[in-house]
């Protein structure tokens, strides 16, 4: 347990970012989820549309340094590998 007045004020900035990045990090998943399912079921234009709403939530994720860049590259990469192969 945090003893010191700042410490204590540290975890409860930790905890506050933790659950913050958790939900960004659950939405990008959802958002990925939401494509390969459009994928899954052959349905271009809607995987397009999903492909189109995931991609700003993985770049936002990016900027708020909750993924790496080139992982987010390698998702959108991949995703859109997909799409043009249907």
């Amino acid at each position: 347990m945090a003893n010191s007045l700042s410490a204590r004020k540290r975890a409860r900035q930790s905890e506050r970012n933790r659950r913050r990045n958790a939900s960004q990090r659950s939405h990008v998943r959802t958002s990925i989820k939401t494509v390969l399912r459009a994928i899954e079921n052959g349905d271009k234009s809607a995987a397009e549309a999903a492909y189109k709403a995931a991609v700003p939530a993985i770049d936002h994720s990016v900027s708020k340094g909750i993924m790496p860049k080139n992982k987010a590259a390698r998702h959108k990469s991949r995703l859109n590998k997909h799409i043009r192969a249907m």
